[in-house]
């Protein structure tokens, strides 16, 4: 909830502004999202420009299995091969998972990487948003993800629209990690609106917006911004007595806050009920919700919202999708969750397409980790992070190919072995920040490359 009190009278509050703006934790509640006219729509079909580069990172919570999606092993023995078949691909002698017949009927339009190492045995999005283990320089504050990196290198596309966002509340943080902002600080943590901060333990610090709050009530344009001012002068005479830097990290989040406030073009974003219904009904809602556990629903909307937030002016969209974290069952749930995953990545695939946005947005779908090439006694797959793989479209990025191998039971990689971080220097590549070149200065003044693998995935761009 972001709301701006109306009230006449003194403003003073002591050092606390939270009769002024408040930043709560409000469910979205409905379905949300912004107006597209047909007429902009014809325009993209005729070859629309986004005007920016941008990410749509899906993340899926708890680590798909590659046997049964991206690296069939169907010449393996029996408790390793796995119990589905595989199917031809687009792309001649390339055969991936029978779940994903829509993904293969356009495998000349993806790329996927089947040899990713350097994973941790963490149920964390952490690796896939920043592709640092969390740890790493956690005294500083953390590394800086993709998203909260690029907004502060290249600035906000529209200043009512935050740079980075994150789509897709969990039972645990982890599991919902949009990306950290690390040691750059609050100012450049992602916005979640759809958060109801229930589950937020440690990482509290939300955006949290709905569509009924993130509007002005009974206040005009000029009165806030006398407000602002008062704020400002009061915030220089407390950053007098601040050594902690964190009243310039809250005041860069305000700044944000009221730009968006005053815009209403995320408000606009987020409004799903003027979206075009025939694009709803292609994208699909993703329910019945099914196998949660502890991850993410499938909720298919999300996607179309990264989708209209990116084009609205968001650098990075992340979003949790699903529940791969499957120890048992296996053929039960990738029977729920394939399809589901089949259906809305193709459906993105062909939406970015159509609206004249693909060459501009990359695409990435993936999990933390692997899973074991053995079937365990529970009918499942365990945590397997000496590989992983990623399937990758969109933002220039070269298609109709695949990356890597791995041995004849998947365990490790035996060609072209891709670092974690070389995946995420390719999304920075076509975010267009220069891995090799471009840092950021820690708390201590100490400049810091993004990354320690630093060379994007040549193949690939």
């Amino acid at each position: 909830m972001l709301r701006i009190e109306g009230r006449g009278g003194a403003f003073c509050d002591g050092a606390s502004r939270r009769s002024f703006l408040k930043i709560g934790a409000v469910s979205m509640g409905g379905a949300a999202t912004l107006p597209l006219s047909d007429l902009l729509r014809a325009e993209g079909r005729a070859g629309r420009s986004l005007g920016h580069k941008a990410l749509i990172n899906i993340y899926l919570p708890g680590g798909l299995t590659l046997h049964e999606s991206w690296d069939p092993k169907p010449d393996a023995p029996e408790g390793i091969r796995g119990p589905f078949g595989t199917i031809a691909t687009k792309v001649p002698g390339v055969r991936i998972c029978e779940l994903f017949p829509k993904i293969a009927s356009r495998m000349d339009r993806v790329s996927v990487v089947r040899s990713i190492f350097g994973c941790e045995e963490h149920h964390d999005g952490y690796q896939c948003t920043s592709g640092w283990l969390r740890p790493d320089l956690r005294t500083l504050g953390g590394r800086p993800s993709v998203g909260s990196a690029t907004w502060k290198l290249k600035g906000a596309v529209d200043p009512g629209v935050p740079p980075h966002i994150g789509l897709g509340e969990t039972k645990y943080a982890s599991y919902a990690e949009s990306g950290s902002a690390g040691f750059l600080g609050e100012a450049y943590q992602p916005f979640k609106p759809h958060s109801s901060g229930r589950y937020a333990g440690s990482y509290a610090f939300t955006r949290n917006f709905s569509l009924s709050d993130m509007k002005l009530r009974g206040m005009s344009l000029e009165k806030l911004q006398e407000r602002r001012t008062l704020l400002a002068s009061l915030d220089r005479l407390k950053r007098q007595a601040d050594a902690s830097g964190l009243l310039q990290s809250v005041d860069g989040y305000t700044q944000t806050a009221f730009e968006v406030l005053t815009s209403g073009r995320l408000v606009e974003a987020l409004d799903l009920q003027k979206e075009n219904p025939r694009v709803l009904d292609r994208y699909g809602d993703g329910r019945p919700y099914a196998h949660k556990g502890d991850a993410a629903h499938t909720v298919n909307h999300n996607i179309l919202l990264a989708r209209r937030l990116v084009e609205a002016g968001a650098r990075s969209v992340s979003v949790s999708y699903g529940s791969w974290d499957h120890h048992s069952r296996l053929v039960e749930r990738m029977n729920y969750f394939a399809p589901r995953l089949d259906h809305v990545v193709t459906t993105l695939l062909e939406d970015l397409d159509q609206s004249g946005l693909l060459q501009d947005v990359t695409v990435a779908v993936w999990g933390e980790f692997g899973r074991t090439p053995r079937v365990n006694n529970k009918g499942g797959r365990d945590h397997w992070p000496r590989t992983n793989g990623v399937l990758l479209f969109g933002g220039g990025t070269n298609a109709g190919q695949v990356i890597g191998a791995t041995n004849r039971l998947g365990e490790d990689p035996v060609s072209r072995p891709v670092h974690i971080q070389q995946v995420i220097a390719t999304l920075y590549h076509n975010l267009g920040v220069d891995t090799m070149t471009a840092t950021l200065t820690d708390p201590n003044g100490r400049p810091r490359y993004l990354l320690k693998h630093r060379d994007p995935i040549s193949e690939l761009i």
